[in-house]
């Protein structure tokens, strides 16, 4: 029987906390081509990648790209043709370094769910969950973040959040594929259903610590400003959080995306150990020593009414910049409306006017018509 071939492209930039996590979790079940793009990081994420690279139980191809200007799609579009028409592979996950990919039954691999898999599925969307737990100063989470986050979407727009995260999608190998920004959507079609025994999902771990995120924010923000080709809105949730960077807020917004363990088990949340459990098999050494420096529940409460007030506040500039235009296209709206009316008035009265001028011109031609059989009596 043939070898299957699984590829996972990654494009990293300053995610040294948790790539060797991610880098150990994903060689764990059973990827064996590894094709990543480093971002230009500067915090030690390329001597991680290096190193990686030079395992020979797996296939890396490491590549740079120093630029930041939030061109994600094109480089990914690259690294999944690649692993298709270089690699050869069979079936290409595009992930990020805070997305971990795990079947939904954990007594299998993502290998042996692909070597069940039909590839006449073509393409197919994995649903994304986030993680959270308590919150750190610094730290990768991958034992303290384990609550799947089930909160409703008016629960998530009340802690600064806009609705669960989007599903990945995971397609068999095609040298021409497209892959969207984001890696949410792909240009493979989808052939058949996913057997339900053979189901995916990504646990996503976008919240690890303070520090991390707070770097994040500010890589994101300033490439988004450097490239001029992306028009973000400003509601966009990497732009909303980075003015509440630059105003000094965020923290206490970011706070409000955490639960301690107490509260976790009673609310919207579901224990989930999957990445940590995955790492322990592996005896992987990118299971934390120590603990990470958890933020203390007083500091914690006060940081999140802190939050609480500003989310709000956020929310009501959003419901009056919508009232403000609604009015502005309803007085655009009435402009147009009177403008028409205006038009059409006047395009009446010079109609009025012409018809006016011909009847007078009628009359004073049957005046004269008269006059001449007058004088010729």
């Amino acid at each position: 029987m043939q070898h299957m071939i699984l590829a996972v492209t990654l494009m990293v930039r300053d995610e040294a906390d948790v790539l060797p996590a991610w880098l150990d979790h994903h060689v764990a079940q059973g990827f064996d081509v590894f094709v990543i793009t480093d971002n230009g990081s500067i915090d030690g994420t390329t001597e991680l990648l290096t190193a990686f690279a030079e395992r020979d139980d797996v296939t890396v191809d490491l590549r740079h790209d120093p630029v930041h200007r939030k061109q994600q799609g094109t480089v990914v579009t690259g690294m999944a043709r690649d692993a298709a028409a270089v690699h050869g592979a069979d079936w290409v996950v595009n992930a990020d370094a805070d997305e971990f990919v795990i079947p939904v039954d954990r007594t299998l691999t993502v290998r042996q769910v692909f070597e069940r898999l039909d590839p006449v599925v073509g393409a197919f969307f994995v649903p994304v969950v986030n993680l959270t737990g308590e919150l750190a100063e610094s730290g990768a989470g991958i034992e303290r973040l384990h609550w799947r986050d089930e909160r409703s979407v008016v629960e998530l727009r009340a802690a600064g959040l806009i609705a669960p995260p989007t599903p990945n999608t995971v397609h068999v190998g095609d040298p021409s594929v497209t892959v969207i920004q984001g890696n949410h959507r792909a240009s493979v079609a989808n052939g058949a259903p996913v057997p339900e025994g053979l189901a995916l999902e990504v646990l996503h771990l976008p919240w690890r610590s303070w520090e991390q995120y707070a770097h994040r924010v500010e890589v994101s923000g300033r490439a988004y400003e450097d490239n001029p080709e992306l028009t973000p809105s400003p509601r966009h949730h990497g732009m909303t959080d980075y003015r509440r960077l630059q105003e000094g807020v965020l923290q206490a917004v970011f706070s409000l995306r955490f639960v301690t363990d107490a509260d976790a088990a009673s609310g919207p949340f579901t224990r989930d150990d999957g990445i940590a459990e995955v790492l322990r098999r592996a005896d992987s050494a990118a299971l934390p020593a120590a603990p990470d420096p958890v933020v203390g529940a007083d500091e914690l409460r006060s940081l999140q009414r802190l939050g609480r007030s500003i989310a709000g506040r956020d929310a009501r500039i959003q419901d009056l910049e919508d009232a403000v235009r609604v009015g502005e296209e309803t007085a655009d709206t009435l402009r147009r409306t009177v403008q028409f009316e205006r038009t059409r008035a006047e395009s009446f009265q010079a109609e009025l006017a012409r018809t006016h001028a011909r009847r007078v011109v009628r009359l004073a031609d049957r005046a004269g018509v008269l006059a001449r059989r007058l004088r010729t009596r």
